[in-house]
């Protein structure tokens, strides 16, 4: 579930649910509640851990802390090295994230209709916009915590993939987790020289409001979203599948980057010394050229992912 969460496209929550232990998750999640924090402040540490599944969670939170660090060094260096490739991929996923999310559906009616072209409607839109910019505003880092966590409560709703259209994903999720990896591995040699470093200082700094909104979020948005799934299942997987649909454009692969200028032709820099992205200038392939069709095999990798994942669950449901 941590590598899906990290990766646009794939919803953590897709995991859960073809490994056959989302039900789980869920109910695990709603018993966050007052009750629960009422046993913590009492002292009653074990009743606690017994009402809240903590066996179950603290293994699973582990496992994704595991995976998202790991992860995220590999999408540090395939995000500079080959960005292609890595769009191509995410771009792949998504396509399946629709497989997945509409082979099933079939509640197509006078509801989910206008729901779905409402959707598409609102995914397009985002498509022709300038892309949302870089923001390290903390109470937007908060709420895109509390945004990105839909991913993990909710199947086919990719919490990284709205982190991109709101402009925050290399910030949040590669950025931010790679300076606490290096902060960490420094601690570990005796290095504490990272005191004095503002930027990295200011990066921890976002990492740990993303992270409380993150956990907020996981803690609400489970209640909200189990109500909004229980009474408007139907109308509810019908917008996610339109607006990924519409959204395609955001993550189109061939794409120019275009960086903010100022008068004089030259490069504008964010408070962390990165250039500040002012908007994507859309291309067509050329297939003539190898890295073209490199790409394109990247994206049938990552439509092969979402397959793989669908026979998973297929085939551990005949086992069962």
């Amino acid at each position: 579930m941590g590598a899906a969460n990290k990766v646009p496209g794939v919803s953590g929550g897709i995991v859960a649910f073809v490994g056959g232990f989302y039900e789980e998750f869920i109910y695990s999640l709603q018993k966050l509640n007052l009750k629960a924090f009422k046993l913590l402040f009492n002292g009653r540490f074990k009743s606690f851990y017994r009402y809240v599944n903590g066996s179950f969670l603290a293994l699973l939170i582990f496992g994704m802390l595991v995976s998202y660090f790991s992860v995220s060094k590999v999408l540090d260096y395939f995000l500079v090295q080959k960005e292609l490739f890595v769009w191509a991929a995410f771009f792949g996923m998504i396509l399946g994230s629709i497989f997945y999310i509409g082979k099933d559906f079939g509640h197509w009616n006078k509801s989910t209709v206008p729901a779905g072209v409402v959707g598409l409607l609102i995914g397009i839109s985002i498509s022709f916009l300038s892309p949302a910019r870089e923001n390290d505003n903390l109470l937007f880092i908060f709420l895109c915590g509390m945004i990105s966590v839909s991913g993990m409560t909710l199947p086919g709703l990719s919490g990284s993939f709205i982190l991109i259209l709101l402009g925050n994903y290399v910030l949040l999720l590669v950025d931010s987790v790679n300076a606490l990896y290096d902060t960490f591995a420094e601690i570990v040699k005796g290095d504490f020289s990272f005191v004095e470093n503002g930027p990295r200082l200011n990066t921890l700094k976002i990492l740990a409001v993303f992270t409380a909104g993150s956990a907020t979020g996981l803690v609400t948005l489970s209640h909200v979203l189990t109500y909004v799934l229980k009474h408007y299942k139907h109308i509810t997987t019908a917008t996610i599948l339109g607006f990924i649909t519409g959204s395609l454009g955001v993550v189109w692969p061939w794409k120019k980057t275009i960086f903010k200028t100022d008068a004089m032709g030259n490069l504008i820099f964010d408070s962390n010394g990165k250039e500040i992205i002012a908007n994507y200038e859309r291309y067509f392939p050329d297939f003539a050229t190898g890295e073209t069709w490199w790409a394109l095999f990247f994206v049938l990798t990552g439509i092969s992912i979402l397959f793989g994942l669908d026979w998973y669950g297929k085939n551990r449901k005949k086992s069962i």
